[in-house]
């Protein structure tokens, strides 16, 4: 069993994650993965954001059963070598028999690729917790969904959402910052679940992300204040220690439930492998 994960990241976005000691986004997701699986699997992890010869010698594209897509820091509209090469990687994906999940970022760079497009939110930056995304009658029955609560939160850091849809899409949920928080669609072989939040973030990663980007939070009125911002950054830092303070965060289950705010990437994986007991 093969899966490939696709880095969003430029190198100087990944040097960021390990010198405060966090995983970097491929990291995590590679983490995530491996829990949710039940037996070996081979994760090979591309890097086309750092340069153009990206593919090691030896990885043959034809070779991977399911192939994810992580966030990034670049804006899809800005273009440039970083960006444009993961749009021809996309491309050249969907020719082939592909399952492919892409969260934030990699549903924006799989949309672009597939003939949508991506503008900056008018509503703003949407960040740490994507609040009341509804299920969608649509998404109720799609696979992504099964076992998932019709209205859920999940972790998330976005600026950017897909503001023209590839033909073909199906959009599966929403929220008020967003009209497109999951979509699905087919591609020549390909068939492309995307998420516009972060499944595969955890609670203690998303409490290092917050220590990293605190100034930024408090700028954008994420948090009112530097005691809000602590309050919320330590629960997530040690959920076990206080959750006692859950209720007084109102902070939603299906966040903080491992089983629960992994259950697309584990949906997915369902979908196309015999991995689970």
């Amino acid at each position: 069993m093969n899966i490939l994960i696709v880095d969003g990241n430029e190198k100087n976005a990944s040097s960021r994650y390990t010198e405060m000691n966090m995983m970097t986004q491929y990291e995590i997701y590679e983490k995530v993965l491996r829990d949710l699986i039940k037996k070996d699997c081979n994760i090979t992890i591309l890097h086309p954001a750092c340069a153009g010869n990206y593919i090691p010698q030896g990885v043959n594209l034809d070779d991977f059963q399911g192939i994810v897509w992580t966030g990034s820091l670049l804006n899809i509209y800005d273009l440039g070598p970083a960006i444009e090469r993961q749009i021809e990687l996309a491309k050249e994906l969907f020719k082939k028999e592909n399952k492919i999940f892409g969260s934030c970022w990699g549903l924006q760079v799989l949309a672009v690729a597939a003939g949508g497009t991506v503008r900056k939110n008018p509503k703003g930056l949407e960040a740490v917790i994507a609040n009341n995304i509804v299920i969608n009658s649509e998404g109720m029955k799609h696979p992504l969904y099964k076992n998932k609560p019709r209205i859920f939160d999940s972790l998330c850091w976005h600026y950017d959402e897909v503001k023209n849809l590839p033909s073909g899409t199906t959009v599966l949920s929403s929220n008020e910052m967003s009209d497109i928080q999951s979509m699905v669609f087919t591609r020549d072989k390909s068939e492309i679940w995307g998420v516009q939040y972060h499944p595969e973030f955890d609670p203690g990663w998303i409490s290092g992300l917050m220590q990293q980007r605190k100034k930024l939070l408090l700028e954008e009125g994420i948090y009112l204040n530097s005691e809000e911002f602590d309050k919320f950054s330590s629960f997530f830092a040690s959920i076990e220690k206080n959750d006692d303070k859950k209720n007084q965060l109102s902070i939603s289950e299906t966040i903080i439930n491992r089983k629960t705010h992994t259950v697309e990437l584990s949906n997915w994986l369902k979908n196309f492998m015999s991995v689970f007991d």
